[in-house]
C-alpha cells in the first residue's frame, strides 16, 4: 500500500491524501486551501472561471490521475471525513462518475450550504458509512471512527490493505460535547498502525489545555445573568457544539435564543441525527428571525418552504427590540441591516465565539467595530475545534504507530519534540510505500 499527501504537510487546510494498491486508488478528503503559497488568504472566487487543467497547472487542484476526466481510469472513491470546506471544498471539480463516501449528516450539511451560499456542491454517486463499520473499496478497507470536532459528523479513518495500515486523524479534539467519544476511542483504538497521519492545527499556538464546552457554557451564563442587556453571539452556524452551549446557557438564565432561518434550518436538520434543540413547540424559547437577504435568496432559489416551516416561531426586529433584556441573538456580519434597526442593542454584550484570526478580515473587523461603536462590550468566549497537544499525544499513544506523519499543520518541525514515536516529515506530492 502506498500513500501521498497532495496538500497539508506544511499548511492547515486543503487536505487531500491519495492511497493506492496495485488495483485500487482512493482519496481521503479533497479540501479547499485556506492560504495561498505566499501565506495570504485563499479566495476561491479568484479561480472560479478557470478550467481544471489550468488549476492543476498552477497548483490549486492536486494532480491526481483519473479524478477530473476519464482520460485515465477513474479513481475508485473519495472519502470525506467531515463537512468543513477545507476537507471537501474542491469536490465540485471531481468527475461526476467518481464514487463518494461520507456520513449522512455530512451530506445534509453540504446540501444546506448549497441552499444558503454560493456553493454548488452536488454528488451523483454517494454512499453513507457508519461509525466503526468497515467498508471496502476494491482491496482497501476503511473503518470510520466518530470524532469529537467543531464540525458535527466528523470521522477519523483507518485504512488497511495487504496487511498494511495507515490512520488518518482528520480533524478532532477531546474537549467538546463529544469528549466521551474521544475517551472511548483511546480505549478501543486500532493498535500498531504503520503510519499515523496526525493533524497538528494547534501545534505552535498555545501549550495550555483547551477549554471545554461546559466551561464555555458557564462563561456564557455569567454574561447572560447581567441585567438590562441584550447579548449578541457571533459564532459559526455549523458549530453544533457551540449552539448547544448557547442554548443551555439560555435555559439556565431563562433567555430567548434568537437564530436566523439559516441556523434554524441546520438545527432542525441535525435533530434527525442527535438531540439538538431546534425551533419547535418542544423548544419554546428558540425563536427565528428572517433576514431580508436570506429570504430573498430562498425565494429566488425556489426554497420558500424552508421559511414557511419556521413561521410559527417568528420573532421580528421590533419584538427583539422590545424584549432585548431577555434576548440572546446569534448573529453574522451579513445580518448588519437588521441589527442596525434594533436601537436597544446599544450598551449590550457582544460575544465573539470564533477563531480570533477571523477578526483580521476587513469585513469582519468593520462589523465588530460598528458594534463596539454602539457602546457594546466585547467578550471573547471560544475554544478550539482542534486537539490541544495533550490530546494529540493521547491519540498517538492510543494507536501506537510505527511512524507519525504531520498533516494539517504549519509547524511540522515541532512534532519530533512532542511525540514518543518516529516522525516522518513528508512533503506534498511525495510517495511513501508501506513495506
Amino acid at each position: 500500500m502506498n500513500f501521498k499527501i497532495h496538500r497539508g504537510t506544511k499548511e492547515i487546510g486543503g487536505s487531500c491524501v491519495e492511497v493506492w494498491t496495485q488495483s485500487t486508488r482512493i482519496l481521503l478528503d479533497f479540501g479547499m486551501p485556506l492560504v495561498e503559497k505566499d501565506g495570504s488568504e485563499f479566495n476561491s472566487r479568484d479561480y472560479e472561471n478557470l478550467p481544471y487543467q489550468k488549476l492543476v497547472e498552477i497548483g490549486v487542484l492536486p494532480n491526481v490521475k483519473g479524478l477530473y476526466d476519464e482520460s485515465e481510469p477513474l479513481i475508485d472513491a473519495v472519502i470525506i471525513s467531515h463537512p468543513h470546506k477545507d476537507h471537501y471544498g474542491l469536490t465540485d471539480y471531481i468527475h461526476k462518475n467518481v464514487q463518494f463516501y461520507m456520513g449522512k449528516a455530512t451530506h445534509e450539511l453540504i446540501k444546506i450550504s448549497n441552499i444558503f451560499t454560493r456553493q454548488n456542491t452536488h454528488y451523483e454517486k454517494v454512499a453513507y458509512f457508519e461509525k466503526e463499520e468497515t467498508f471496502k473499496v476494491g482491496d482497501i478497507s476503511i473503518t470510520p471512527y466518530w470524532a469529537d470536532h467543531s464540525a458535527f459528523d466528523a470521522y477519523m479513518l483507518l485504512v488497511e490493505a495487504n496487511g498494511k495500515s495507515l490512520f488518518y486523524s482528520g480533524d478532532f479534539r477531546g474537549h467538546g460535547r463529544k469528549e466521551k467519544v474521544f475517551k472511548w476511542f483511546t480505549h478501543n483504538a486500532p493498535k500498531g498502525v504503520d503510519y499515523l497521519l496526525l493533524e497538528g492545527t494547534t501545534i505552535g499556538r498555545n501549550t495550555e489545555p483547551s477549554k471545554t464546552e461546559e466551561e464555555i457554557e458557564n462563561e456564557l451564563v455569567k454574561l447572560f445573568k447581567q441585567p438590562d442587556k441584550i447579548n449578541l453571539v457571533y459564532t459559526s452556524g455549523q458549530n453544533l457544539d457551540r449552539l448547544v452551549s448557547v442554548y443551555k446557557a439560555c435555559l439556565r438564565t431563562k433567555k430567548i435564543m434568537v437564530v436566523d432561518v439559516y441556523v434554524a434550518t441546520i438545527l432542525e436538520a441535525m435533530s434527525n441525527f442527535g438531540e439538538f434543540p431546534y425551533p419547535s413547540e418542544e423548544y419554546g424559547n428558540i425563536k427565528v428571525m428572517f433576514p431580508y437577504k436570506i429570504c430573498r435568496l430562498l425565494n429566488n432559489g425556489g426554497n420558500e418552504k424552508i421559511m414557511f416551516q419556521f413561521k410559527p416561531f417568528k420573532i421580528t426586529r421590533e419584538q427583539i427590540n422590545e424584549q432585548y433584556k431577555d434576548v440572546v441573538f446569534l448573529i453574522r456580519d451579513s445580518m448588519k441591516p437588521e441589527i442596525d434597526k434594533i436601537p436597544n442593542i446599544n450598551g449590550g454584550n457582544f460575544i465573539y465565539s470564533m477563531w480570533e484570526g477571523y477578526l483580521q478580515k476587513e469585513k469582519t473587523k468593520k462589523f465588530v467595530d460598528d458594534l463596539l461603536n454602539r457602546d457594546m462590550t466585547m467578550h471573547k468566549i471560544h475554544t478550539s475545534g482542534h486537539a490541544d497537544i495533550e490530546t494529540l499525544i493521547k491519540l498517538a499513544k492510543a494507536v501506537e504507530p510505527k511512524y507519525i506523519v504531520p498533516i494539517h499543520t504549519f509547524n511540522r518541525k515541532d512534532y519530533a519534540a512532542i511525540f514518543p514515536f518516529p516522525v516522518v516529515e513528508a512533503n506534498d506530492g511525495e510517495t511513501i510505500t508501506i513495506n
